[in-house]
Parts: C-alpha cells; structure tokens; sequence
C-alpha cells in the first residue's frame, strides 16, 4: 500500500493556506455540544469553533459546526471555507467518499475560485489513498490516475500539479505491477500468450515503471519457450540498450546463451530510454 504520510502533510499545509479566516477568538471559546439545536450563532464563533474542533482531531464535531455554518450563513465567503473545512475534516476521519462528495460540491459551486484546485487535490488524494495491495481490485488505482492527471491538466503550474505527477508515477507503478502479476499467473499456468500480452501491455503502457526490466525479460523467455529466436533476440537487445546494468538484463543474456543465442546488436538510440520501446 502507498504510504499517506506525505499526502497527509500537503493536504493540511494546503488547507491552511486556502481556508484560513481571522479566527483568533478560538482560544478562548467554550465547549460546544454538537447538538446545536438550530440556536443562531454568529458566523465566526461557529467557525472558530469547528476550527477549534480540528486542532484537537474531533473530526465528527468538526463537521457539524462547519455544516451549521453553511446552514445559517448560505452563499457567504464564511460558507465556502467552510465546505472545503468539512472536506478535510471528513478526509482526516478517513470518510473518503463523504470527503470527495464534499470537494465535488466546491467544484459544482465555485469552479472558478482560488481555492477549486485544493478540492480536485484533496479528491485526488482521497482516491490516492485508497490504493490497495496489487493482488486485488485496482479501481480507486484507476479513479486516481484519472483525479491526478485532472490536477495536471487544469493546474499545471501549481503546488498540487508537482505532486500529482510524483502520486502519478506511484500510480502507473501500481497498475504495472497488476498487469505483472496477472501475466505471471498466465506464465505460471501454460498460457503464454495470454502472458506476453500483459507483459507487452506494461511496456507499451507503464515502459518508465520499475517493472519493464521485468516484463522484458519475461518476454524473451515465452519467446523462447514459443521457438521464437528473433523476437527473442530483439527484445533482449532492447532490454541491453535501456537496462544494460539490470539484473533482468543479466539473466535474459544467460538464458539466450544457454540456448544458443545472443541478443541483437541494441540499437543506436543515443539516451538510455527510447521515447517509445517497440517490441516485437
């Protein structure tokens, strides 16, 4: 699983800069009950209350000071702050979907505010976090790629784009490690057609991963198996060419001679890594 400790940390720094209000009466608040009783109260005592409640990580009593905010005070800058204070608080209390419900909604209400790019970073990071072992379901992996590519796309030069592109990375790793998985199952079992499919997939797909080494050699053993020498050779020498120094590269090298074989002359590419691997 992906670790949350640095997502955590952009998210908290980030909504400290998108929502922060003159709220220095917090200190001095008293303790509310979360019953508010539909009481009117000033804007910025509930505010600073709901504040005060996500400095002492009361995440439930949180949200319903920010929700009585948006209650009492609708379509007030007050308002909007507070739904993207809801949203972070929902994501701390590990609510994911009301969290991405919630930034979905600052997005529907407000898609041209300042602030509209915290809420597709905090949906994104809700998606990101989700992110399981590669053995089971990858659709919050799929869901996140699309979030963080969104980021990227509509904020470009932003704080949250330079980390969406590291998350993105993380993620491609993932769903190269899925296609992996399944395309050893495939080997393992007798079906290497099935298998070279997932293994080319990763190449054509996820080729900047830590997995093409992998997928490489594996394709020059099932080509192998297949009587396939050419294809074998030309997809160790593109292993040589872009890996020379891996181990994957190593044993594709032992396995060809074993067979006879050498790899083809790598071709002249001049960088370490083609735009565009082609194999056979």
């Amino acid at each position: 699983m992906i670790s949350k400790l640095s997502a955590r940390g952009s998210i908290l720094v980030a909504l400290l800069a998108v929502a922060a209000v003159g709220v220095s009466g917090c200190a001095g608040l008293k303790k509310h009950k979360t019953d508010l009783s539909y009481v009117e109260r000033p804007v910025d005592i509930l505010y600073a209350t709901g504040a005060d409640k996500l400095d002492h990580h009361q995440w439930g009593e949180a949200v319903d000071y920010f929700r009585e905010v948006e209650r009492q005070h609708p379509y007030s800058d007050w308002a909007r702050r507070a739904i993207l204070m809801t949203a972070y608080a929902h994501y701390e209390d590990g609510d994911y979907n009301e969290a991405i419900g919630d930034a979905d909604r600052f997005i529907s209400l407000y898609p041209g505010n300042s602030s509209a790019g915290y809420a597709y970073y905090l949906k994104a990071v809700c998606y990101f976090e989700q992110i399981i072992d590669v053995g089971r379901d990858q659709a919050a992996t799929d869901q996140a790629l699309i979030a963080l590519r969104e980021i990227t796309r509509r904020f470009p030069h932003s704080q949250y784009a330079s980390d969406a592109r590291l998350k993105i990375d993380m993620v491609n790793d993932q769903l190269a490690g899925k296609e992996m998985t399944i395309g050893r199952f495939y080997q393992q079992n007798g079906d290497p057609v099935a298998a070279m499919g997932r293994f080319k997939d990763v190449i054509d797909r996820y080729q900047t991963t830590s997995h093409t080494p992998e997928a490489l050699y594996r394709l020059v053993a099932l080509d192998l198996s297949l009587g396939l020498a050419r294809d074998a050779q030309r997809n160790a020498a593109v292993l040589g060419a872009n890996f020379p120094g891996d181990r994957w590269y190593s044993d594709a090298y032992r396995l060809m001679v074993s067979k006879g074989l050498k790899p083809s002359e790598p071709p002249k590419t001049g960088r370490s890594l083609p735009e565009k691997l082609h194999i056979g």
